[in-house]
């Protein structure tokens, strides 16, 4: 009961401190080769903290929107490289299952991070890069607030890293507690909070993507993933989830 309450209490304390927006939030990518191509490898060894700029861009942008005074709510860095991947959330596992997954993400987290002699980031997100030459489409990514961390699989290809600043910026915000604004059977935003204009006449199409959505809604039957966070605005339930502002 004592280690149950002293975890409770630890995690409202997380919560608190990643959402209080009062100095910079440290966000840590560490890269991993999914696939252990020679492409992959390539695309990881020329990263640096420049390609995850847009992310730090983007948070500024919409935290100034809602009022937040702090000229860079957010610092992104790139920490070393990982050889070995962290634990695979197999679908279909049930509540038990995940529970088990969250507990060796964390020790993973614990045991097989290198920091590279720098101090450790506040939210950790495990990048997986795959070839886009090997699949079309990636496993499904996971932020969780229970430990500030995330596994987010995204493409090793420069032509889609914008998009993976969508997903990368999408987990973190997990980390801080926003929820999915999207119908998880068929990837559409959900209404309102999914869409970034729900006001516009006409409805559709959406101009932007709301970041929990993920996708602008086209139509009601479309929707499109923009290929850049330029085009991606924090809503009004989300910004709230985050301790932006009071509904």
């Amino acid at each position: 009961m004592l280690v149950l309450i002293w975890a409770a209490g630890h995690t409202w304390l997380e919560r608190i401190a990643s959402t209080g927006w009062k100095e910079p939030l440290w966000v840590g990518i560490f890269p991993v080769n999914a696939d252990g191509s020679r492409s992959a490898q390539s695309y990881i060894e020329g990263l640096g903290d420049p390609d995850f700029a847009d992310i730090e861009d983007f948070m500024a942008r919409e935290a100034h929107r809602y009022g937040k005074e702090l000229a860079r709510p957010v610092h992104v860095a790139l920490y070393p490289q990982l050889r070995q991947s962290p634990p695979r959330l197999e679908p279909g596992i049930g509540v038990l299952g995940t529970a088990l997954w969250s507990l060796r993400l964390r020790w993973f987290a614990w045991h097989a991070v290198e920091f590279g002699g720098r101090a450790p980031p506040r939210i950790r997100l495990f990048v997986l890069y795959h070839d886009p030459a090997n699949v079309q489409t990636v496993p499904d990514s996971h932020g969780m607030q229970k430990g500030l961390m995330g596994v987010v699989h995204t493409f090793a290809s420069r032509s889609m890293a914008g998009s993976n600043n969508i997903v990368i910026a999408h987990e973190m915000l997990h980390t801080l507690g926003a929820t999915d604004k999207y119908d998880p059977s068929s990837g559409r935003p959900l209404f309102p909070t999914g869409f970034a204009d729900p006001d516009r006449n006409p409805l559709y199409p959406q101009e932007k993507a709301e970041i929990m959505a993920g996708r602008r809604a086209l139509s009601p039957q479309d929707a499109q993933m923009p290929s850049s966070l330029g085009a991606v605005v924090v809503g009004p339930a989300t910004a709230a989830e985050i301790r932006w502002i009071h509904q």
